[in-house]
C-alpha cells in the first residue's frame, strides 16, 4: 500500500475563481478505498474503479474517475497535478489488487484452466480484455483483481509473479499475447481467404483483411482517400458475425449523417443477405442514438426546438437573438457594433505567417496593388485592414474625413512638394498618419521608418496640424481612445450613429462570417461549460487580442441567450441531445447493450461525441471500439470537430492497435503521391505511404495561370473554355474509355467559395463529359475522372483562406492546432484527391497560391504549367511557380524574366542565367 495518505485538491486559483472545492485521499479510511469529499463524503472502492483519465480544458485540467456506478470529474488542476493524481490513483489501485492476489492464491488453479481454455488452438483474436472476461466468472476477489481493467502486471512484485500459473504470461507479458495474435492472423487470413475475396462486391486488400480480423479493445484504422474504408466497415461486421464474436444486437455502427448511415446499412444488409429493415445490428447517426437513449430512459422522445430541424434554422435563431440583444442591451450593442465595424477581420501580424517567405509574399501583394482595394463603411477604399478599421470607426462616430487628400508642403529650402496623408480632417485642417510601426518603432517595410520620419519633418516645417497612430496601438486595443482624445482635443465632435443606420451599412459577408463563427463557438461553449473568464483568459493568447476580447464578451452573451431560449421553449437542440444522452449513460440510467462500437469518418469526431462513445464503452465491461477515418480529411472544425481526438487516439481512448489503409482505388499514383507529400508537410498529420492501383499518369496535375483584365481573372469563362477543350480531347480518344455502361466521363468543377460558381446552378451540357460543380467541402466523398479547381490563388478569400481560418476559434477549441492553415491544407488535399485521371488548377497569374509552389516542390517536373488552350508554359526554374516571359530593360535590351517579379528576380540574358535573388525561391526543390 501507499505509505502515506496524500490529499489532493484543486489549485488555489481554481478554488478562488471557478468555485472548485473537493478533496481526494487514496487510502485514508482503508487500503481498499479512495475517500472523496465533494459536498458529502464518498468512499470509492478500488474494485469498483474501472478507469482513471485526464481531460484537458481551456484553463484547467481534470481527472475523471469512472466507477461501476458513478463518474466523478475532479477539475481545477494544472496539467502536471492532473497527471500526478491519475498516476497516484493507478498505483494505489494496483497495489491493492496485488495484495488481493497475494492473499488468495488458492483460486489460481481455476483461473489457469479458464485462460488455458481461451488460448488453446488459436480459435480467436485475443484482446487484453478477452482474457479478463475469461476469468471474470471465477468466484472470489482474485479473479476480479486479475481481470480488473486497471490491473497493470508491470507493477506486480516479482515474488508474487513467481506463484502465478504459466498461462498468466498472457496477462503479464504483452509479447506473449502479441505472438499468439500474429500466429492467429496468419492462419485466419488463409482460412477466410475465400470470404474476403468476395466481400461487398470486391476482393479486400491485405490491410483491409487484417483490419477485419484484429479486434483489440481500442482500434483505429487510419484510411487514405479512396482506400475502401466503408468496405472495411462492412467486412468487419460480417467477419465478427461469421465468427460469432458478438450478437447482431450487441453491435453499434455510427455514422455522421443519415445518408452515410443509410448507405452503410444497405451495404451491410446486402452482405448479410437480409433486408435493410430486418438488420439486427444498429446502424445509425449520433443524433439518432442520442434521441433513442433519451426516449428509452424517459419513455418519450426529446422535444427538439423547431429551428434545429431546418438547415438554416439555427442561423436564423442566432440572428434573432442578436437583434433582440441589440435592441435591449446597450453594452452588447456597443460591443457588437465595435466587432463588426472596427474589427471585421483579424489583423494579420508577422508572427502568424508560417515563414518569412509567406509574410513577404503578403506584404508584396498588398503593396503591389498600388491602390486602395479594401472597402470601408464610409464608402471609400483603403490600403490596409488597420486603415479600414480607422475609416469605419470615424464613420461610426460621424467624423468627416478625406482619405489620402493631396497636401502641399515645403521643405527647409522652400521647395514645394505634394504628399498624401492617410486621413485629413477638413474641419480643423488636421493631418492624421497611421504608421505601420510596432511598439519599438520598427516596420516590416524596407526604408519605412525613414519615410515616416520624413513625413513628420514635413508637417513640422510646414506648420501643419498633425497627429499619428501606430500599428502597435491597433494591436493592443488603445487606438480608439488615442483617436478620440486627439479629435476631441481639436474640437471635433464625435456622434455615434444609430444601430439601425449601422445595420443597413454593414457588409453582408462580414455579418455572415461572424454569424457562422458564433454558431460554432456556441456549440463548444455549451458542450465544454466554458465561462466568460475562461474565454477572456484565452483571448490573451491570440494575436489580435482586442478583437478576441470583444468577441469573447459578445459570443458568451449570445450563448447565454441561446440556452435561455431553449429553456423557455422547453426544448433541446442536437448538441443538448448528445450531452443529455451522455449524462444518462454516465449515471447508469441507461444500460448499454453494445459490446462492439464501430465509428465511421472518425476524423470528424467532436468532444461531446467522443465523450458519448467513451461512456458507452466504459459502461459495458469488455466492450470494444473500432474507429475508421482519415485525419488528412478532417475539414469540419467549424461544425465542432476536433482532429486531435483522432491524431492522439491513445491519449483520448486508451492503448490501441492502429492500422492503415494505404492502397487507394481512386487517384492515379502521381496524384496520390503528390497529395500525400503535400498534406504531410504538417508534422501533426499521421504518417502514411499511399499506393494506388492506378499507375501514375504523367503530367496529370496541371496549373493554368489566368490573367485578369481588371482586379480578378474571369475564372468562369476560363473554366468553360477548359471544359470544351477537355470534351473535344476525350471525344478523340473515346475508343479507349467508352463502354455500354460508361458513355461519358465525369468532371467535377470545385471551388473554395460559392461566389465562384461559374454556372449559377445551370450545368453546361457536353457530348463526352458529365459536369458537376460544388464547393471543396461538399465534394468530400465524391470522385470523378477529372477535377477543375477554380481560383487557386493568394488572398483573404483565396487558397488558403485567411478569413475562414479565423483565430477566434482557438478561444473555444480545447487543443488548437499550431501549424498555419492546418485545416485549409487538409481541405485542399480533399479537393486534389477527387480525381482519378487528372487535376486542373486555374490560378490568378499575378497571385498564384503558395500551395502551387509546394506541389512543385513535392512533385518537381511532374507538375505541368500550360495555357487554357493546352500550350506548355516554361516554368521558372528558381521559384517553380512563375513562368518565364519576354521582357525589356529600360535601355531596350531583351531578356526573359519570371512572371512573379518582384517576388522572384530570376532572369536570363542572351542564354545566360542569373540566379534568383528572391526569398520566395530559397526553399529546396524535392524531386
Amino acid at each position: 500500500m501507499l505509505k502515506r495518505a496524500r490529499t489532493y485538491r484543486p489549485g488555489l486559483f481554481a478554488r478562488l475563481f471557478s468555485g472548485e472545492n473537493w478533496k481526494l485521499t487514496p487510502g485514508r479510511n482503508s487500503a481498499a478505498g479512495i475517500t472523496l469529499v465533494s459536498g458529502s463524503e464518498t468512499e470509492l472502492e478500488c474494485l469498483d474503479v474501472v478507469s482513471v483519465q485526464t481531460a484537458k480544458g481551456l484553463l484547467w485540467h481534470a481527472v475523471e474517475i469512472c466507477s461501476r456506478t458513478r463518474l466523478d470529474r475532479l477539475s481545477g488542476l494544472s496539467g502536471s497535478a492532473a497527471d500526478e493524481l491519475a498516476a497516484d490513483i493507478a498505483v494505489f489501485v494496483n497495489e491493492y489488487l496485488s495484495e488481493v492476489i497475494r492473499s488468495e492464491t488458492g483460486q489460481l488453479r481455476e483461473i489457469d484452466a479458464r485462460l488455458g481454455a481461451v488460448v488453446t488452438d488459436n480459435r480467436r483474436y485475443l484482446a487484453y480484455s478477452d482474457l479478463g472476461n475469461a476469468i471474470a466468472g471465477v468466484p472470489g476477489k482474485v479473479a476480479t483483481a486479475l481481470s480488473h481493467p486497471m490491473f497493470d502486471p508491470g507493477q506486480m512484485a516479482q515474488t508474487l509473479e513467481a506463484v502465478l500459473p504459466a498461462s498468466y504470461a498472457f496477462l503479464s507479458d504483452p509479447n506473449v499475447r502479441h505472438r499468439y495474435n500474429e500466429r492467429f492472423i496468419a492462419s485466419e487470413l488463409a482460412a477466410f481467404a475465400a470470404f474476403f475475396d468476395n466481400l461487398d462486391g470486391r476482393s479486400l486488400s491485405g490491410q483491409q483483411r487484417e483490419a477485419c480480423i484484429r479486434l483489440e479493445d481500442n482500434n483505429l484504422l487510419i484510411a487514405s482517400a479512396g482506400s475502401g474504408k466503408s468496405a472495411t466497415m462492412v467486412g468487419k461486421v460480417a467477419y465478427v458475425l461469421e465468427k460469432k464474436l458478438a450478437r447482431p444486437d450487441e453491435m453499434l455502427v455510427l455514422a455522421f449523417n443519415k445518408s452515410a448511415a443509410d448507405e452503410l446499412r444497405e451495404r451491410i444488409a446486402r452482405q448479410l443477405k437480409v433486408e435493410p429493415d430486418k438488420l439486427e445490428c444498429r446502424v445509425t447517426t449520433f443524433h439518432a442514438l442520442g434521441r433513442g437513449i433519451i426516449q428509452e430512459v424517459d419513455g418519450r422522445p426529446p422535444q427538439l426546438a423547431n429551428w434545429v430541424e431546418h438547415p438554416a434554422g439555427e442561423a436564423k435563431a442566432i440572428e434573432e437573438i442578436i437583434v433582440e440583444l441589440a435592441s435591449s442591451d446597450r453594452e452588447f450593442t456597443r460591443l457588437w457594433v465595435d466587432l463588426l465595424v472596427v474589427h471585421p477581420k483579424a489583423d494579420i501580424p508577422r508572427e502568424t505567417f508560417d515563414s518569412e517567405v509567406d509574410y513577404q509574399r503578403y506584404i508584396t501583394e498588398r503593396r503591389a496593388r498600388g491602390k486602395a482595394t479594401i472597402g470601408s463603411l464610409a464608402g471609400i477604399y483603403v490600403k490596409s485592414l488597420q486603415e479600414q478599421s480607422i475609416a469605419n470607426w470615424l464613420w461610426l462616430n460621424s467624423v468627416a474625413f478625406e482619405y489620402e487628400r493631396q497636401v502641399e508642403v515645403q521643405d527647409a529650402e522652400g521647395a514645394v512638394r505634394h504628399i498624401h496623408p492617410d486621413f485629413y480632417y477638413s474641419a480643423t485642417g488636421t493631418v492624421h498618419e497611421h504608421f505601420a510601426l510596432d511598439a519599438n518603432g520598427v516596420s516590416p517595410f524596407k526604408n519605412y521608418v525613414d519615410h515616416a520620419e520624413a513625413k513628420r519633418r514635413d508637417y513640422q516645417v510646414g506648420q501643419i496640424d498633425f497627429f499619428e497612430t501606430r500599428s502597435a496601438q491597433a494591436a493592443d486595443g488603445t487606438i480608439s481612445e488615442v483617436m478620440r482624445e486627439e479629435l476631441e482635443r481639436r474640437g471635433i465632435q464625435l456622434v455615434a450613429k444609430q444601430y439601425s443606420d449601422i445595420a443597413k451599412a454593414l457588409e453582408p459577408v462580414v455579418v455572415k462570417h461572424y454569424h457562422q463563427l458564433i454558431g460554432t463557438c456556441i456549440k463548444h461553449i455549451r458542450a465544454s461549460h466554458l465561462t466568460l473568464d475562461m474565454l477572456l483568459q484565452r483571448a490573451q493568447s491570440l494575436h489580435d487580442k482586442e478583437r478576441a476580447r470583444i468577441f469573447s464578451r459578445v459570443v458568451y452573451r449570445i450563448a447565454q441567450a441561446y440556452s435561455e431560449k431553449l429553456v423557455d421553449a422547453g426544448r433541446i437542440d442536437f448538441d443538448s441531445m448528445i450531452a443529455d444522452a451522455t449524462q444518462l449513460v454516465e449515471t447508469k440510467r441507461y444500460t448499454s447493450p453494445y459490446s462492439l462500437i464501430l465509428v465511421d469518418e472518425f476524423q470528424d469526431i467532436s468532444g461531446p461525441r467522443g465523450k458519448l462513445i467513451k461512456s458507452l464503452r466504459d459502461q459495458k465491461p469488455f466492450s470494444k471500439l473500432f474507429a475508421v477515418g482519415d485525419d488528412w480529411q478532417s475539414i469540419y472544425r467549424f461544425a465542432g470537430s476536433d482532429v486531435t481526438l483522432f491524431t492522439r487516439f491513445d491519449a483520448n481512448f486508451g492503448t490501441s492497435w492502429q492500422g492503415r489503409l494505404e492502397q487507394t482505388y481512386r487517384c492515379n499514383q502521381l496524384i496520390a503521391e503528390t497529395a500525400a507529400g503535400f498534406v504531410q508537410r504538417n508534422p501533426d498529420q499521421l504518417r502514411k505511404s499511399v499506393r494506388s492501383i492506378r499507375p501514375a499518369i504523367p503530367k496529370s496535375i496541371r496549373v493554368i495561370p489566368i490573367e485578369g483584365a481588371k482586379e480578378r481573372p474571369d475564372f468562369g469563362a476560363a473554366c468553360l473554355r477548359l471544359l470544351s477543350r477537355l470534351d473535344v480531347f476525350l471525344g478523340g480518344i473515346a475508343e479507349q474509355w467508352r463502354s455500354t455502361a460508361r458513355q461519358k466521363l465525369r468532371v467535377l468543377v470545385l471551388w473554395r467559395y460559392n461566389h465562384l460558381d461559374p454556372f449559377a446552378g445551370r450545368m453546361p451540357a457536353f457530348t463526352h463529359i458529365e459536369v458537376s460543380a460544388l464547393s471543396f467541402h461538399r465534394s468530400k466523398g465524391l470522385e470523378a475522372d477529372y477535377t477543375i479547381l477554380l481560383d487557386i490563388s493568394e488572398g483573404d478569400y483565396g487558397v488558403p483562406s485567411r478569413v475562414e481560418d479565423d483565430e477566434l476559434l482557438n478561444l473555444v477549441i480545447p487543443n488548437p492546432e499550431t501549424f498555419a492553415y492546418a485545416e485549409e491544407r487538409r481541405l485542399f488535399y480533399v479537393a486534389l484527391t477527387r480525381a482519378s485521371r487528372g487535376v486542373f488548377m486555374l490560378a490568378d497569374s499575378a497571385r498564384p497560391s503558395r500551395y502551387i509552389q509546394e506541389l512543385c516542390e513535392v512533385a518537381g517536373e511532374d507538375i505541368r504549367f500550360e495555357t487554357i488552350d493546352g500550350q506548355a508554359l516554361q516554368q521558372c526554374p528558381a521559384c517553380r511557380v512563375g513562368q518565364l516571359v519576354q521582357r525589356k530593360t529600360k535601355t531596350g535590351r531583351s531578356f526573359v524574366g519570371c512572371s512573379q517579379y518582384p517576388n522572384c528576380r530570376h532572369v536570363v540574358f542572351s542564354g545566360k542565367q542569373k540566379q534568383n535573388r528572391s526569398r520566395a525561391a530559397r526553399r529546396p526543390t524535392v524531386q
